[in-house]
């Protein structure tokens, strides 16, 4: 199990870029697949971001594609998620989340690891 804390979080205008990061402890952090969901009001748990434990393998929801770059730093325990160009629709809650292998990277299940989030709004 790994401990996951999410910072960067905030209140932005439409257009505008946040960068969002996850520190995690208590484990291996290059045993993990990386990732990040979000919650938007009223709706299940979305799929953003996902990152192998080398960086090379990167897996991005089709709403964000061109938009967010996901990263990690294996010296620092770090996962990064650039957002740019943000929309009102990504108003949410955003969690970092860590599996050894989650049988479905897009899978919210797949993952056992959460951190308790951290709030994004976009205003228009």
């Amino acid at each position: 199990q790994v401990q996951l804390t999410e910072s960067g979080g905030g209140l932005v205008q439409a257009g505008e870029s946040l960068r969002l990061s996850c520190t995690a402890s208590g484990g291996i952090f290059t045993s993990y697949v990386m990732g990040w969901f979000r919650r938007i009001p009223g709706k299940e748990r979305e799929f953003v971001a996902a990152i192998s434990w080398s960086g090379e393998t990167i897996d991005l929801s089709d709403s964000v594609v061109g938009r967010v770059i996901i990263s990690r730093d294996n010296t620092k325990n770090t996962v990064e998620l650039q957002m740019n160009d943000l929309k009102p629709e990504d108003t949410g809650d955003y969690y970092c989340v860590a599996d050894r292998n989650p049988y479905n990277r897009r899978y919210h299940n797949a993952y056992a690891d959460w951190g308790q989030g951290t709030q994004v709004t976009v205003s228009t």
